[in-house]
């Protein structure tokens, strides 16, 4: 029996629709940087070193080559972005809308205790925009304490 696989995630890719549109998203809505990629490179993929893995774009139709398959939108799961309070969510929410985010749901108390809202990426990617009362974003970044 072999070793079981170490618990983390190393790149986590989104099939873009459009790639421009995407990395137009993520740098100007997210504020995010993409890493430095060569010329070549940056036409036909885009990576954002986050905390602990790579957030990555691909063009859909090169998603599906790589594939050899078609490629759905993407469904039945989310992305979570946590904050560690409800203001916070708030302010996030308040720069979607400066971007004419699309928001699938305004933040609002939720069931479990916490504070959410989600929003709908440029390839149907879902973001869950949340506060949890029962564990905080650490100073790095990482999720839990």
């Amino acid at each position: 029996m072999s070793a079981p696989l170490d618990q983390r995630l190393s790149i986590l890719t989104i099939a873009a629709n459009d790639l421009d549109e995407s990395r137009r998203f993520y740098n100007d809505v997210f504020g995010w940087t993409p890493d430095e990629a060569s010329e070549e490179e940056a036409a036909n993929i885009a990576f954002y070193t986050l905390n602990g893995f790579v957030f990555a774009l691909y063009p859909l139709a090169k998603f599906a080559e790589e594939h050899g398959s078609e490629v759905a939108p993407p469904s039945g799961f989310t992305l979570a972005y946590n904050l560690n309070s409800e203001a916070e969510v708030d302010a996030v929410f308040d720069r979607f809308r400066a971007h004419d985010v699309r928001i699938l749901k305004e933040p609002e108390k939720v069931f479990w205790g916490g504070y959410s809202g989600y929003i709908a990426g440029p390839s149907g990617e879902q973001w869950e925009i949340a506060f949890n009362p029962f564990t905080k974003v650490n100073e790095d970044g990482t999720f839990g304490g």
